[in-house]
């Protein structure tokens, strides 16, 4: 688990990438996503990003911002977890998994992969995503923890969750 001390607060999080810094730049994005807001995830992308979302084509920030106002505006109480899978110079791979509810208090769990690309600065100038939705019950959730925000440290991860 990544700390305040870490990687993160002490390296620049762009390419190459290292393991530590992979893990730590997966970990970001996962805050991110968790703190549901559009606006703050959309920095992380460049101004032209390339956006696949299952079968939905993306291009640039206003869109990107627009699909996650749209996205959170249907996937109620939203909680992430990424792991990284496989990294390279400028891209890295992902596994996530994120429970919600719909309108309906119906609850999924969507499992996915990502694959990302980024800039010399950073900045992720492309994304793929695959995604399917599992639908459960409230009792088989396993991410508990006050939402909109990150995962806290202690809050097992994909692989010591099973998933």
């Amino acid at each position: 688990m990544m700390k305040d001390n870490s990687i993160a607060a002490t390296a620049p999080l762009k390419p190459p990438f290292s393991r530590d810094t992979a893990i730590a730049k997966v970990r970001m994005a996962e805050n991110g996503w968790n703190s549901r807001d559009p606006k703050r995830v959309a920095l992380a992308y460049t101004a032209a990003c390339q956006w696949r979302n299952r079968a939905e084509f993306i291009s640039g920030s206003a869109a990107i911002e627009a699909f996650l106002a749209r996205k959170w505006a249907r996937e109620l109480d939203y909680r992430l977890i990424k792991e990284l899978w496989a990294y390279g110079e400028d891209r890295i791979a992902v596994r996530f998994a994120y429970e919600w509810h719909d309108d309906s208090g119906t609850w999924f769990r969507s499992y996915g992969n990502e694959n990302w690309e980024f800039d010399g600065a950073g900045l992720m100038r492309r994304r793929i995503a695959s995604i399917n939705d599992l639908p459960i019950t409230a009792a088989e959730r396993k991410f508990h923890w006050a939402a909109p925000g990150a995962r806290p440290e202690d809050h097992p991860g994909l692989s010591d969750l099973g998933l």
